[in-house]
């Protein structure tokens, strides 16, 4: 190959290829959690990869359109879009196709996006979701759901030592409108808040300055945090957000009361479409996130409440999983001990012609096992090498 032949496993930067064994164990977890999610109610919807812009973008859709792709439909002549969150489709999907279906619509989707960049933590620019819409209803016992389900649903690939960040992302904007903070400073206090500076906070929040230190120092254990929420000078809408949040607490351990919960009362970033209680998702000693979803509005006015997982993530934080073992099937062999393997788990590796020698073939083509006399013989035991 010359300098100037582009090399043609060169992808572009944010994607990639997922090579064997990795594609099968990403497909396997994602079949996981949607076991989970049908389990509990959830049907599945698949959107479209690409679809027409402005239905696209419409609604929840406007918070990732500076993240979407787009390319002009030779056919309609009209802008598409490819989609970089899959939640605004099934928005769109709960209000048009099952604008009529029965109230709380569970809805589960698993499928992959694509956006103009990554992140400093995350470069992957396509990315796999799996996730669960609850729509239709807007209590306590929905927002809590999604968090349990979605725990249920990480416990199925390995993942018990989990920690549930929960936010109110609308409570520092109602915080800063009552105060009638508003242009230049509103930016700067908020982008204090954004790094976690109390000598910031404190230097510009003004007469807001206490109650945003005490909150922002009180970031952690969900108790700790609760109590400072219930202690601080609260404006009646963000009071009524602080109750809504311990009301959700109260319903999670309810169920599970040895769920890891913290809480981050002026947490902000990237929930701009969320319009409640909302969830993060990490494991201990990663810093990428697992999961994310929270309430909003689903069309016009409808409520709703969902949670994303990102199987990539939770593959790299989960326990290994198990490879299929592999079992040689020689060319004489019978095809139905080849398909009782199957039946047991096995991947059977056909032979299309008679081997020189059925063992190396067998590791050439990476199998731990083969086909003897009815059986599968691990490749490294004593019975293998004594039989030839």
């Amino acid at each position: 190959m010359s300098d100037d032949t582009p090399n043609p496993a060169l992808l572009p930067a944010g994607l990639r290829d997922l090579l064997p064994p990795d594609a099968e164990t990403e497909a396997a977890a994602v079949e996981s959690l949607m076991d989970v999610f049908a389990a509990h109610g959830y049907q599945r919807v698949k959107p479209p990869l690409i679809e027409f812009e402005d239905s696209l973008l419409a609604g929840s859709g406007a918070a990732v359109a500076e993240q979407t792709f787009r390319l002009m439909d030779p056919d309609s002549q009209r802008m598409m879009g490819l989609r970089a969150d899959t939640t605004p489709q099934v928005a769109r999907i709960a209000t048009t196709r099952l604008a009529t279906a029965p109230r709380p619509l569970r809805l589960a989707y698993a499928g992959q996006c694509l956006r103009v960049r990554g992140s400093q933590l995350l470069p992957d620019r396509q990315i796999a979701q799996a996730g669960i819409e609850l729509i239709g209803c807007d209590s306590p016992v929905a927002d809590a759901e999604i968090v349990l389900v979605g725990a249920e649903a990480l416990a199925s690939v390995g993942l018990t030592r989990l920690s549930f960040d929960l936010l109110l992302p609308t409570l520092v904007p109602v915080l800063l409108d009552d105060a009638g903070i508003s242009g230049p400073a509103r930016a700067a206090l908020a982008r204090a808040l954004d790094r976690k500076d109390a000598a910031a906070v404190a230097a510009r929040g003004g007469a807001l300055a206490p109650t945003l230190t005490e909150l922002l120092l009180a970031a952690g254990p969900a108790d700790r945090a609760l109590a400072a929420l219930e202690s601080a000078r609260l404006p009646d809408a963000a009071r009524d957000l602080a109750r809504r949040l311990a009301e959700v607490v109260a319903a999670i351990r309810a169920r599970a009361p040895h769920l890891r919960l913290t809480i981050d009362p002026v947490e902000f970033r990237g929930l701009r479409y969320h319009t409640g209680v909302s969830v993060t998702i990490y494991a201990p000693g990663r810093h990428e996130e697992l999961g994310s979803g929270g309430r909003y509005i689903c069309g016009e006015a409808e409520p709703a409440t969902g949670l994303t997982l990102y199987p990539d993530a939770v593959l790299r934080a989960a326990p290994p999983r198990q490879a299929r073992p592999r079992a040689y099937v020689p060319a004489s062999a019978s095809h139905d001990a080849a398909a009782a393997l199957r039946d047991q788990g096995f991947a059977t590796v056909a032979a299309l012609a008679p081997a020189a020698a059925d063992e190396p073939e067998a590791r050439r083509l990476g199998c731990t096992h083969i086909l003897r006399d009815g059986a599968a013989i691990p490749l490294a035991s004593q019975k293998l090498k004594a039989g030839g």
